[in-house]
């Protein structure tokens, strides 16, 4: 049977001070208190632990070989705390993240050599995918996910949101012309997803009236592709500003009818997601404290 630890406290007190008056005071509890401790665990062993006469308190030879033991565990139990606790403060070990490919590379990649310097214990294993995965399948700790959730099993951390914006290269706009309107997007090359309804449905004004998506002349099934296409001049997407930000300082890129574009729209809304029955371990907490101030959105 297993003995409390304050029991086990409460004995090598008496133990190291000599008495039962002595480790009460050295404890700061009654007497009662302690000598009921050694009572509870003397019967759990059922055998005497102390010899007491009215002089001292002297350990038996059972009392001997369990005390060395009650020591070390004690001090394992001790340092065990104490890993926990510097755990919380500077978090070690693996963690999994899971993110698409733009947002890899364009916000956590920058931000990587700092959170290392940081959080050195923490190992990094970055997964990035332009599919939803299964975090429990893919062995992932927490995922960032971009829009929308449908499964209600994952609790949600909200990172803010990274507006949709409609763009295109100097170099395309050139050849082509600026589009003035949304009904003007009939005449231009547009670069649209492939498989994805949902991503080929631009927040526009007044592209309701042409249908409820798109019709793109060129379709990829990732955003950074469909990132590079733009930057060639291949045509204009509809991009999350986290990938592109640079890309407009830059003038790489220009934004097209930003004052036709509805928002917000579920699909900025930019989540660290992690399952409900899984309890936010330290690494994870340190990862999205660290990241989210510092995401560029």
């Amino acid at each position: 049977m297993q003995s409390r630890t304050e029991d086990l406290q409460l004995l090598v007190a008496v133990v190291d001070s000599g008495g039962f008056s002595a480790a009460a005071r050295l404890m700061e509890v009654p007497v009662a208190r302690v000598s009921r401790a050694v009572q509870r665990l003397e019967q759990q062993l059922d055998t005497p632990l102390l010899n007491r006469t009215t002089r001292s308190v002297t350990l038996t030879s059972e009392g001997r070989l369990f005390i060395d033991r009650v020591r070390e565990g004690l001090n394992t139990l001790e340092e065990a705390e104490e890993a926990m606790r510097l755990s919380r403060e500077r978090p070690g070990g693996r963690l999994r993240v899971d993110a698409a490919t733009p947002f890899v590379l364009h916000q956590l990649v920058p931000l990587i050599g700092p959170f290392r310097e940081h959080y050195p214990g923490i190992e990094l294993e970055l997964s990035a995918s332009d599919d939803i995965i299964n975090l429990l399948e893919q062995r992932t700790d927490v995922a960032i996910r971009i829009g929308g959730l449908a499964d209600s099993t994952l609790h949600a951390r909200p990172l803010g949101r990274s507006p949709l914006q409609l763009v295109a290269s100097p170099q395309y706009l050139e050849r082509h012309g600026v589009p003035v309107s949304p009904a003007a997007l009939r005449d231009h090359q547009l670069l649209g997803f492939l498989n994805a309804d949902n991503l080929n449905r631009w927040p526009v004004e007044g592209l309701t009236q042409e249908g409820p998506n798109i019709r793109s002349q060129l379709s990829t099934t990732s955003g950074e592709v469909m990132r590079q296409l733009c930057l060639a001049g291949e045509g204009i997407a509809c991009l999350s500003r986290f990938m592109i930000q640079e890309d407009l300082v830059q003038g790489r890129l220009v934004t097209l009818l930003a004052d036709r574009m509805i928002s917000p729209n579920p699909r900025e809304s930019v989540q660290a997601v992690y399952y409900r029955n899984t309890a936010l371990s330290g690494r994870i907490g340190a990862f999205l404290d660290f990241m989210a101030p510092r995401l560029r959105l």
